[in-house]
Order: structure tokens, then sequence, then C-alpha cells
């Protein structure tokens, strides 16, 4: 009977190393998916969308025999004061999500407001001022391109007082 030649790719040797390999890497492997996967370490995970909605107001004045005086939203948004304003954008926290440029804002987790908002006030056919304050005080009135609805807080309406957001209208107003 002729010998039998022997494989030189199945040595002892070379089994245990296979083995070792096989099972080293299904604990690694793990270990990398479980880092891959949960290396926020409790922390919400940076990308967030925002979404911003304003429903359009109409202000309707009736013609008499003196002189019409109509009325609007944008006048009574815009009556704050800018200075007060800024104070109120760095105290609100409107700073984390948003871009602006005179709050030395640099935030992108919502619209840039340096220039989307009175793109999006042109868009919902609003005045930037009355825009804005609907924005704020109804933030899923208007939804953006690009963000979805409920990602900003909705009780700036309620937790600003009026002239708190008056002043915060005007500072926006006046920076953009």
């Amino acid at each position: 009977m002729a010998r039998r030649k022997k494989n030189p790719w199945t040595s002892v040797g070379e089994i245990v190393v296979w083995v070792l390999f096989a099972v080293l890497l299904v604990p690694v492997g793990f270990a990398g998916w479980a880092v891959g996967h949960y290396t926020s370490l409790g922390k919400p995970s940076a990308t967030k969308t925002v979404t911003e909605t304003v429903t359009r107001t109409t202000t309707v004045t009736t013609a008499s025999a003196a002189a019409p005086t109509p009325t609007t939203t944008a006048a009574a948004a815009a009556a704050g004061n800018p200075a007060k304003g800024k104070a109120v954008f760095a105290s609100a926290g409107c700073a984390a999500c948003h871009t602006f440029k005179p709050a030395g804002a640099a935030g992108t987790i919502g619209p840039d407001l340096d220039t989307a908002l009175a793109a999006d006030a042109k868009a919902a056919g609003m005045s930037l001022a009355a825009f804005t304050k609907e924005s704020i005080v109804k933030p899923d009135a208007y939804i953006p391109k690009g963000y979805a609805k409920g990602i900003m807080p909705a009780n700036f309406g309620s937790s600003l007082s009026s002239t708190q957001l008056g002043d915060l209208v005007a500072f926006l107003v006046s920076g953009s």
C-alpha cells in the first residue's frame, strides 16, 4: 500500500490557529457592534429633526367714513425691544438649535434664522414679524422643508410673557 501524502494545510498548529481565530472573532465582533451602536453612553443622538409650521392669519378691516386704520399682528409683534430680545433668545435656549449671527448662535438642529426666517415668511405669505411670532407660539403651524413636525418645543407661547415674546420677535426681525 502506498503511503498517503500529508496535506500541508492541515497541520495541528494550523487547526489551533483557526480555532483561536474563530473563538476570538465572535466576541470581538460583538463588542465592536455594541460599541458602534451604543457609543452615546446615554446621551441623546446628535441627529434631530426640527419642524415648524405657521398658520396664516388675515386681518380684515372695513372702510368707514373716517380714514381706515388697519391693524396687523406684525406691528404688534415687532413692538418689542431687540436688546432685551437677545437676552430672551439666550435664556430660552434658542441658540442650542438655531443659527443666528446677531446672537452668536450656531445650532444646527433647527432652521438657520439668518436666512430661513425671511424665506419661510415669504413662502407662508405672512409678514416677517407675524410669521416669527407664529413660529414661536405655534411651532407646528408651518413646517419648513427638510424638517419634521414636533421637534421645536410648543410651550414658548405659555412660558414666555407677552413682553418677552415681543422682545424676542423684535430681536429676530431686526437681525434678519
